[in-house]
């Protein structure tokens, strides 16, 4: 039986100049997503956003189109927490590990890579130099919702604890931003920005979990493709931040690989 899919990704023949301008014709020629969904309830989102993607035989292709009358980005230094603030969200699920990419206005990056811990056992693929849990950066995380009590330790996942790597640094990654507006000065009303980012395939060995590099035509990847929007109200932040996908999760919770949407590649 046919996987159901949320998107289709279209294979392109060129290669992307990454500069942020999603209105080039080769983003004209893909499938743009609905608007994106809030989160937790599937109903409309706060602001306008969709996203699209491309590929090639070379590299994974994601596209933004953000409306955002005020357009913010204080963080600038790379793998500062961007989303205290606003931005836009790429997780890849790899089965026993998954990637997190944040991308703010100011096209300040923030990437983690996650491993199951109960995939990372001694001798496994895992188990390298550029994932050891005894340096600095790499810490246990139990994902994002109702850690109190009976879940303090492990969160409420049924896979329990992560490892969490805050340096890794996704090879080859470009990410280029465009705002339609002035970042940063509120005197004036914006229209929004707009985020391209390429991910060369060869990048995602370990996030292939078997499957063919480039993808041939038909295979799924489980992608979350989001928005988080920093909201003021009566000089006091809404906590939590309103929270958009391509797919509703149904609860307050990023770090859920089986929620996140199915993506079809083909040619």
């Amino acid at each position: 039986m046919k996987t159901l899919v949320d998107y289709t990704a279209r294979k392109i023949a060129e290669s992307i100049n990454v500069d942020g301008d999603v209105r080039k014709d080769i983003w004209k020629s893909a499938q743009w997503s609905k608007r994106l969904v809030d989160m937790v309830t599937g109903d409309t989102g706060m602001y306008n956003t969709q996203t699209a993607v491309l590929w090639n035989d070379t590299h994974l292709y994601i596209a933004f189109i953000a409306e955002e009358p005020l357009v913010e980005a204080y963080q600038t230094e790379r793998d500062s927490i961007v989303f205290l603030e606003n931005d836009l969200e790429v997780f890849i699920d790899g089965g026993d590990c998954y990637y997190e990419l944040e991308v703010n206005a100011a096209n300040t990056v923030y990437e983690v890579f996650f491993i199951w811990k109960d995939a990372y056992t001694q001798g496994s693929k895992f188990d390298i130099p550029e994932f050891d849990v005894h340096q600095s950066q790499a810490y246990t995380f139990g994902g994002d919702y109702d850690r109190s009590g009976a879940s303090f330790w492990k969160g409420t996942h049924p896979r329990g604890v992560r490892w969490a790597f805050t340096n890794f640094d996704m090879p080859g990654l470009q990410t280029a931003v465009q705002v339609d507006g002035t970042l940063n000065d509120n005197r004036d009303i914006d229209k929004g920005w707009s985020l391209e980012i390429a991910i060369p395939w060869s990048s995602l060995q370990l996030l292939a979990n078997g499957r063919s590099l480039p993808p041939v035509n038909g295979d799924v990847w489980t992608l979350f493709l989001g928005r988080f929007q920093k909201l003021m109200v009566g000089g006091k932040e809404v906590q939590p931040h309103p929270a958009m996908a391509l797919t509703p999760h149904g609860i307050y919770d990023t770090h859920l690989p089986e929620k996140w949407s199915r993506i079809e590649f083909v040619e």
